[in-house]
């Protein structure tokens, strides 16, 4: 197995879609580490949104830069090549030295018949009773079982295999960090499914340090997990166990993790998380993607005015396209349509109306999930309104910044270290 960057044991993806929260997100990891926590900031943003706001990987490498700088940050951070394919990758290699490595189109597409039994003769001990510390019941796994599972996924992780060589050739093994994202595809893998999938990235000689796993239940943009909380926890418990395990039997980096991936809030799972990851001595990523967006539309209607007013033109063109922009995310969003106010009732919302119903806070009766949904994947209008909603960031930076800092910190970071 190749060496490769090493990770530090808790990491957090941050994004930024418009690069002007470095600071205030690199502050909530300053604040858990004065809890005796040590978050490794990563700052994550993936080609679609590059594409989307017209900026290149080297601004996301410039932003991290800048605000550890200014911080005085000392300890390791990183810049997230979000969701590459081999078709995008290039464009990151330079600036970035974490690259998530997304297969999840090759999932299904069945591997050539050859590979297949190639893989399962060459994984003998895949085959029969399989029994895995901290799991209540070994798994049975017949070779037929072996091979339906590497048609499934063979594809995916020689895909990641070409990929990563594709970087290593370019920057050395020691200059990155490989994670492998296979959460956005349409059923949760299973346990069994993760063991296998792992003996096949080892194959690859891939020293992968975070693997994204699809879990069980709805993990919507912006909003809490949907689901079964304690299926969650069995499943996360034992995936846990499983890479503890493939760990020690195949040689993986010792540093390799479950990665939390999605733009969900999470809020009721962290509880659940923090006892596994307590129990398993185990480290974890987690990315937070698009709510850094929503916080920042949170600080401009806070601060009234002009703020206020951008807010509400960017609610009244996203109602204008609904559709439009909700069907990319159709599979991890869940708006009701009814439930959404009309433009001409937000015109009148004062900053505190429209902050209520945008900010993640459950307990507030003005609270609106498919509002806020909706917000989540409209950042395009922000985009297209160039230099004037960037002016209005740097004009209200204290408050934006602060409800960045107070997110991250308060809603993701504290529940995670401490509970609640």
């Amino acid at each position: 197995m190749n060496q490769c960057l090493p990770l530090g044991k808790l990491s957090f993806g941050m994004g930024d879609r418009f690069g002007h929260q470095g600071k205030a997100q690199l502050r909530a990891c300053v604040l858990a580490t004065e809890l005796g926590a040590h978050f490794v900031p990563v700052w994550n943003k993936s080609n679609r949104e590059h594409s989307f706001i017209g900026t290149e990987p080297s601004s996301l490498r410039a932003e991290a830069d800048d605000a550890v700088k200014a911080l005085g940050w000392k300890k390791s951070y990183h810049v997230d090549a979000d969701h590459i394919r081999l078709e995008t990758v290039d464009r990151f290699i330079a600036p970035s030295d974490f690259f998530t490595i997304d297969v999840a189109d090759s999932i299904g597409k069945p591997a050539s018949v050859t590979d297949v039994k190639a893989f399962a003769a060459r994984h003998p001990e895949l085959n029969g009773t399989v029994s895995i510390p901290n799991i209540d019941k070994p798994f049975v796994i017949s070779r037929t079982e072996v091979e339906r599972v590497a048609n499934k996924f063979l594809l995916a992780v020689q895909d990641a295999g070409k990929i990563y060589r594709h970087i290593l050739a370019a920057k050395g093994a020691e200059n990155f960090i490989t994670e492998v994202s296979m959460d956005e595809t349409d059923s949760p893998q299973t346990p069994t499914e993760l063991l296998i999938i792992l003996a096949a990235i080892a194959d690859q000689k891939i020293p992968i340090q975070t693997i994204a796993p699809k879990f069980t239940g709805r993990f919507n943009k912006g909003v809490d997990y949907v689901g079964d909380v304690k299926q969650f926890e069995k499943e996360f418990n034992d995936d846990l166990a499983v890479i503890a395990f493939a760990v020690k039997k195949y040689g993986l980096p010792p540093s390799l993790k479950l990665s939390v991936h999605s733009g969900s809030d999470k809020f009721s799972i962290y509880e659940p998380m923090r006892r596994a990851l307590k129990k398993f001595d185990a480290g974890v990523h987690i990315k937070t993607a698009g709510t850094t967006w929503l916080e920042e539309l949170i600080g401009l209607a806070e601060a009234g005015g002009d703020g206020l007013e951008i807010a509400k033109e960017i609610y009244a063109c996203a109602m204008e396209h609904v559709d439009e922009f909700c069907a990319p995310y159709a599979s991890v969003i869940d708006i009701d349509k009814a439930k959404l106010p009309g433009a001409a009732v937000v015109n009148g919302w004062n900053s505190k109306q429209f902050t209520d119903a945008l900010r993640h806070d459950q307990k507030n009766p003005g609270y609106n999930s498919s509002f806020r949904q909706l917000l989540h994947v409209s950042f395009k209008v922000a985009a297209k309104k160039g230099g004037r909603y960037l002016n209005a960031l740097k004009k209200h930076e204290a408050i934006v910044a602060r409800n960045v800092t107070k997110n991250l910190f308060e809603r993701h970071m504290k529940p995670l270290l401490l509970g609640k």
